[in-house]
């Protein structure tokens, strides 16, 4: 979670724990930037008792919590339970007051495999990779989504194979490339689009011995064009800055590697 947020009320020194991004809040202030920001992480994590207790407790707002309590539940309206926190300080100006509308509006609307992959998504955005592959390994669960391509509607096939990208993107960020590359493979299998094809071959390449990775270029039937592509896209990422790590900064760099890595993966 990042960005300026300056304080009305008093910052606690006992946090509330996000557990879907794996950080502290000390402030209501925090709590409302969160709640805004990551509207699709806001779930029964967040939504509890605890929340509740934190903020009579530890903000001192018991009147917020008594109004917040009733809407705790299975069955709560989302919109019940975050109009109170965002009015206690009037948080939200018209404008972002009229876009939370909008967005709460367009996710009441969503089925709930499309609100799987805006989890996903969102966690994938805060660096929770672990938690972002459960929720798209819940998704491709489900029924409509294990059966053959042919199978599906277009619609299905088109949102199936954003799923498997995204996977293959998460299985990528925590270096386990043999399941991004399966989940690259699904994703252009169930589209047939170009456009999946030259990332899957992209991160085979990245991965594979230049042999193997020529081999598979016939067996896929890549065209020159896509070659080309590939190519450019390895030596523009070849040519990026290098940030340098040596001497008084390796016990930092290392800490700090350590504990995003820790904070990803939820351990």
């Amino acid at each position: 979670m990042t960005g300026y947020i300056l304080c009305q009320t008093k910052r606690t020194e006992v946090p509330f724990y996000l557990e879907n991004i794996s950080t502290n809040i000390y402030s209501l202030e925090e709590l409302c930037y969160f709640l805004y920001n990551n509207l699709y992480l806001v779930d029964e994590t967040v939504i509890r008792e605890d929340l509740c207790r934190w903020i009579d407790t530890e903000l001192h707002l018991p009147a917020l919590a008594a109004k917040l309590r009733p809407h705790l539940g299975k069955f709560a309206d989302l919109q019940d339970f975050l109009y109170p926190i965002f009015k206690e300080i009037n948080y939200l100006t018209y404008e972002e007051l009229r876009n939370l509308n909008g967005r709460l509006a367009s996710l009441e609307g969503e089925t709930l495999s499309v609100r799987k992959k805006l989890k996903g998504d969102a966690l994938v955005q805060n660096g929770m990779y672990v938690n972002a592959i459960r929720s798209y390994r819940e998704i491709l669960s489900y029924a409509e989504y294990r059966v053959e391509p042919e199978q599906m509607t277009e619609g299905e096939r088109e949102f199936a194979s954003k799923v498997w990208h995204n996977l293959g993107c998460a299985y990528a960020r925590l270096f386990q490339m043999e399941k991004a590359l399966e989940c690259f493979w699904k994703s252009f299998g169930i589209s047939g689009k170009r456009e999946e094809l030259k990332v899957y071959l992209l991160a085979f390449r990245s991965v594979r011995t230049p042999l193997e990775y020529e081999s598979r270029l016939a067996e896929t039937g890549a065209d020159q064009e896509m070659t080309a592509e590939i190519e450019q896209e390895l030596d523009r990422f070849a040519r990026l800055p290098e940030t340098p790590v040596y001497g008084r900064n390796i016990d930092s760099t290392l800490e700090r590697i350590t504990r995003e890595y820790h904070r990803s993966t939820g351990s």
